[in-house]
């Protein structure tokens, strides 16, 4: 049987959380609403926009927000103010998990776009079997993004762990069946992906091979 690894893009693979912060500042600030502060947003960050929204803005319309949050991180894009800057050692980690038979997806709060652009820019797309984001799915903890990755890659929950670094990505693990393992560099603390339920807790991008090993066993 197939085994699976599946990434969270978002605290997990690239750092992007100044660029939601500003994207969504400007957003707030364009719809005459006082903006979150920053670290109530990094708390959603991994949720899909309208649910991001109705945290963050209880009370007013989840979708004209999130459709001016896209406008705001659009416009940051083409004005060349988007950073995503790749974590520190993970290509060598995704060549690592590929080297020892693995199949990797991602599954994602992101558009496809975003997603893509994010891959792209990073030569990245081509280590990937599946590819699930928020476009076409309900939002994390929801299991479905982790169901369409396995139909895709043809493993099941016994050989599938999902990797990333917010609650949001253990808890849907868990409704999926599959194994969960945080990672300690990005938006969650590794006390609370602990307490989620987390397998266990990579440190440092280095540390994913041998835990995902360990998970699978």
């Amino acid at each position: 049987m197939n085994r699976l690894a599946i990434f969270d893009c978002d605290g997990t693979l690239v750092d992007s959380q100044a660029n939601i912060c500003v994207a969504m500042e400007e957003c707030f600030g364009e719809a005459g609403l006082v903006a979150p502060d920053r670290a109530a947003i990094r708390r959603i960050v991994g949720l899909s926009l309208p649910q991001v929204m109705q945290v963050l803005a209880p009370g007013h319309d989840h979708d004209a927000l999130a459709e001016g949050y896209k406008r705001c991180f659009q416009r940051m894009r083409a004005e060349g103010r988007v950073e995503e800057q790749l974590y520190d050692g993970i290509p060598a980690v995704l060549a690592a998990l590929e080297a020892e038979g693995w199949l990797l997806g991602v599954a994602t709060g992101k558009s496809d776009r975003g997603l893509r652009l994010v891959l792209e820019h990073h030569g990245l797309a081509h280590h990937f079997v599946t590819l699930q984001t928020a476009d076409r799915h309900p939002s994390k903890p929801h299991p479905s993004m982790i169901a369409q990755c396995m139909a895709d890659a043809g493993a099941e929950p016994a050989t599938t762990v999902m990797i990333g670094d917010t609650s949001y990505d253990i808890a849907m693990a868990h409704n999926a069946g599959v194994r969960a393992i945080g990672v300690a560099w990005g938006y969650h603390e590794a006390d609370e992906l602990l307490n989620e339920g987390a397998d266990a807790v990579a440190m440092h991008p280095s540390d994913l091979p041998t835990l995902c090993t360990l998970e699978t066993v």
